[in-house]
């Protein structure tokens, strides 16, 4: 018997899988000619070499690794299985084409789709089952020692020994672009970055690391004893590679008995970053010491924003100021991101220093502008209108909206103390 590997036969397996298994129908249609189209053939070759006596060992590993793949998505496993053997009846057809064969045959592979189905179901069902118990188990402990209860006894019911000091992580998870692909449910395409991003905490820390996450983000508390500080750095780059998007994350280490506060300050310190327009990846309390004292609430934080409000009925000198700033004061890669000319850089930036009454050439002025702009990041009252933003074809200034916006092609993200900006 032998089965015939070619596009024809893989092509009519991919067709039937796109219009008879619910998952591939929410594919998009690159990952239906990339991926499903790939594993298949790699499955009919498979067949065909067992069945010629060759040894599949490097193309069944391939397949393992994509159905773990399949697993971190959420693929149901009956429907894995439904598919493995709708794809086994349909190269035997075609390998049998011609012959004169029993039907008892065809009736023997269904039956081998029912059984197994139906053993493999029931198992994964349980197992989930048993693990769902020990989650909730770890979701409690983790939520009482964010809330600063007493947690020996929870503690000993999931397994977990609290340790002295965690390292305390503010989480931040982007959107990823299929979540807005009108093709795909968005739910199901943010589960199942969760579901990657924490298989992922799993791989690099097993159980100690304890967590409450969302789509968006949440809080990680890792044991101080368990990544060394520098290894914490590649964590969140892992998990960014999980994802799939980026990941932005803050940093604080403290006591298990503290860790509400410690909480609270990454939060606070992630939310600063964001609203800075940070580049993606952790940063640390020192970091950005500096930048959190200036947006601390309280008169001089206020004050510091109302420098800039002259520029609030000019949106171009806010946004030159802003990328300037940003490129470290290089006025070439300024214009060259503004799609102007270098002496329009300079006229706007003497306007700036005319409305403002600070020169950003000097560096009494400049000191002062940057700090206005880390101060009114977290300005709550009137700001540049949007639709003056808009009409200039730039992106808007500092924090105007919110902490989950996009990133711009620079990022006024002021690096530890009055040094250099971040920029992408």
């Amino acid at each position: 018997m032998t089965i015939p590997v070619d596009r024809g036969l893989t092509s009519t397996l991919v067709t039937h899988f796109v219009n008879n298994v619910a998952t591939c129908r929410t594919l998009p249609g690159d990952a239906i000619s990339g991926e499903v189209t790939s594993v298949t053939r790699m499955c009919l070759e498979i067949c065909a070499g067992l069945l010629d006596g060759r040894d599949e060992e490097a193309k069944l590993h391939r397949l393992a690794v994509a159905a773990s793949g399949w697993a971190r998505e959420g693929v149901p496993i009956d429907t894995i299985l439904h598919a493995l053997h709708e794809g086994f009846r349909i190269g035997f057809d075609a390998a049998c084409a011609g012959m004169s064969l029993p039907d008892e045959f065809r009736r023997l592979i269904a039956i081998s789709d029912v059984l197994c189905t139906t053993v493999t179901r029931a198992y994964i069902r349980e197992h989930r089952e048993i693990a769902g118990e020990h989650h909730t188990a770890v979701h409690t402990l983790t939520s009482a020692l964010l809330a600063g209860q007493p947690t020996i006894t929870m503690a000993r019911e999931c397994g977990i020994s609290v340790a002295e000091s965690y390292a305390v992580l503010a989480l931040s998870i982007g959107e990823h672009p299929d979540e807005h692909d009108a093709r795909l449910n968005s739910s199901v395409v943010a589960r199942r970055k969760l579901r990657r991003v924490q298989a992922a905490l799993a791989h690099r820390c097993g159980e100690q690391a304890l967590s409450l996450l969302s789509v968006d983000g949440g809080t990680l508390l890792i044991p101080a004893d368990l990544l060394a500080d520098d290894q914490l750095d590649g964590l969140v780059e892992a998990l960014s590679r999980a994802a799939r998007v980026d990941v932005t994350a803050a940093l604080v280490t403290s006591p298990a008995a503290e860790i509400p506060d410690a909480a609270q300050r990454a939060h606070e310190l992630l939310d600063m970053v964001e609203r800075l327009d940070c580049e993606p990846g952790l940063y640390r309390f020192g970091d950005l010491a500096l930048e959190y004292q200036l947006t601390r609430p309280g008169p001089g934080r206020a004050r510091l924003g109302e420098l800039l409000a002259p520029l609030d009925k000019h949106p171009e000198l806010y946004e030159t100021l802003r990328v300037h700033i940003a490129n470290n004061m290089n006025r070439q890669r300024t214009a060259r991101l503004l799609h102007i000319h270098t002496n329009t850089v300079d006229y706007r930036l003497r306007r700036v220093a005319q409305l403002t009454g600070l020169d950003p050439a000097q560096a009494s002025g400049l000191w002062q502008l940057r700090s206005a702009m880390i101060a009114r990041s977290f300005h709550t009252g009137p700001r540049v209108a949007a639709e003056q933003v808009a009409s200039t074809g730039l992106g808007g200034p500092v924090g105007t909206s919110g902490p989950r916006r996009a990133r711009a092609d620079v990022e006024v993200c002021p690096a530890p103390g009055l040094g250099g900006v971040r920029s992408a």
